[in-house]
């Protein structure tokens, strides 16, 4: 990796990072090459700190250059990100898609006739009036009511994104649970900051890994108080108890929590949000129980939290649709609407349960944990598990795409299984099941590793 750069000129940020994005494009910076740290940059440019800041995040925004924390920052090879959502161009039966069932989302159609017709026009509040007071008790009820206040934002990821924008610099540390919800590991990266890898085990988040992470740098956590998204973990109380207390020492820091599950979780909401704490925001969005495509997320922060999030949704351009508020709002009045909202939850975990019931038979001792997907524990790599499971028309999602700190090939898959009726979760546990023993003929065993090592 390079140490020095060709000349890099300007006097903006700007100018910085077209001067950057010039010089790759000629090919005088490659995939790989490291850019000069930032203070740096600054004095040989004869620049403030900050304006070098906001070119590497002009670049970074833009997928030229990536944050490698003590690595510094390089420049990119173009890569795939892995994203949520169904294989599109696949002829295998998709078990990784994590998505929610379309036939358990309440339909819009008798809501869409109760929306008010008169327009919203330029300077009105931004959140919708009438999803405010259907809001504020649900949000309220869990949090200390003197202390927070509500704010509205297009999902879950764009919240992440906002209150990170307006709290942290570029190369800032953020936790983040690993394995990671895939758009929260997009979102910090694309952002510029440096991901901190967190342990995820079966109460949560670990008291060991937030202190490490704090230790580290972290000035800003996203976490998930329960159906983590791989790993289906929910914070016990003990586990909570515990973060509360390692975050009382550290008021200050920003704590994000994405509480994605909500209305269909089967577990309690559990918070580490302390009553002392000053920088917090809990985000719930709509997407799993009304669908993906219903951008609207409630976000409940303390004041100054916020009025910096109310400043980056300018009414009339960066706001929130009021027809999707009022659409969402419609719904979640809805008493019949809501009902199917809890009977799907019940749907969920009865399937993943049943799956985590027949993979055990099969020898594959697993736990269903909460959420639209399980979490499954192997006894050899995941990806060659995959590949097997293709063979034999299934494809899932293997976990090195959800962690942050792989020492190693990732020895889970995940599942999303609750559209297979009992067959079809039948066929799928003997076909892991063989998999995994396709997998462990094809490797050698201890003697024949010894053998080879002597020979």
């Amino acid at each position: 990796m390079a140490v020095m750069t060709p000349a890099i000129t300007g006097r903006t940020a700007s100018e910085i990072a077209d001067s950057i994005r010039a010089l790759v494009e000629r090919g005088s910076l490659a995939p790989g090459d490291a850019l000069p740290p930032v203070r740096a940059l600054a004095v040989d440019l004869g620049v403030n700190r900050n304006t070098a800041v906001a070119a590497y995040r002009q670049l970074a925004t833009t997928g030229l250059v990536e944050a490698r924390g003590r690595a510094g920052t390089v420049v990119t090879r173009p890569r795939t990100v892995a994203m949520e959502g169904f294989a599109t161009d696949t002829v295998l039966r998709d078990v990784g898609s994590g998505n929610p069932d379309a036939q358990l989302i309440p339909s819009p159609a008798r809501a869409l006739q109760t929306i008010a017709s008169r327009p919203v026009l330029y300077g009105e509040p931004v959140m919708d009036p009438a999803l405010a007071a259907w809001a504020d008790p649900w949000m309220r009820a869990d949090l200390d009511p003197e202390q927070v206040q509500l704010t509205i934002t297009s999902g879950a990821a764009d919240a992440t994104e906002r209150l990170l924008a307006q709290s942290l610099q570029r190369d800032d540390a953020v936790a983040l649970e690993d394995p990671c919800f895939l758009a929260s590991i997009h979102t910090v990266r694309i952002g510029g900051y440096r991901p901190v890898a967190v342990p995820v085990d079966a109460e949560g988040m670990t008291v060991e890994g937030l202190r490490a992470a704090i230790a580290e740098g972290a000035r800003a956590i996203v976490y998930t108080p329960r159906a983590q998204n791989p790993t289906g973990a929910s914070l016990s109380a003990r586990r909570a108890a515990g973060l509360r207390t390692v975050l009382s020492d550290h008021p200050y820091l920003l704590v994000i929590e994405d509480d994605h599950f909500s209305l269909l979780s089967q577990q309690p909401y559990l918070s580490i949000i302390g009553a002392g704490h000053r920088r917090f925001a809990v985000v719930r969005s709509v997407s799993k129980f009304l669908g993906p495509d219903m951008g609207v997320a409630v976000v409940a922060s303390d004041p100054d939290t916020a009025q910096r999030l109310a400043r980056r949704l300018t009414p009339g351009t960066t706001w929130v649709s009021h027809l999707l508020q009022r659409l969402a709002c419609a719904q979640l009045a809805d008493d019949e609407a809501t009902a199917q909202i809890t009977a799907a939850g019940r749907h969920y975990a009865a399937r993943n349960a049943r799956f985590a019931e027949l993979l055990t038979g099969h020898g594959l001792p697993t736990q269903p944990g909460d959420g639209l997907s399980v979490w499954v524990a192997l006894p050899v790599a995941a990806r060659p598990v995959c590949e097997q499971l293709m063979r034999r028309g299934w494809l899932a999602r293997p976990g090195d795409e959800f962690e942050l700190d792989a020492a190693s090939p990732s020895t889970h898959v995940r599942f999303t299984v609750h559209e297979l009726d009992d067959a079809d979760l039948s066929a799928l546990a003997a076909d892991v099941a063989a998999s995994v023993a396709a997998v462990r003929a094809q490797s050698p065993g201890p003697d024949e590793q010894s053998a080879a090592r002597m020979g």
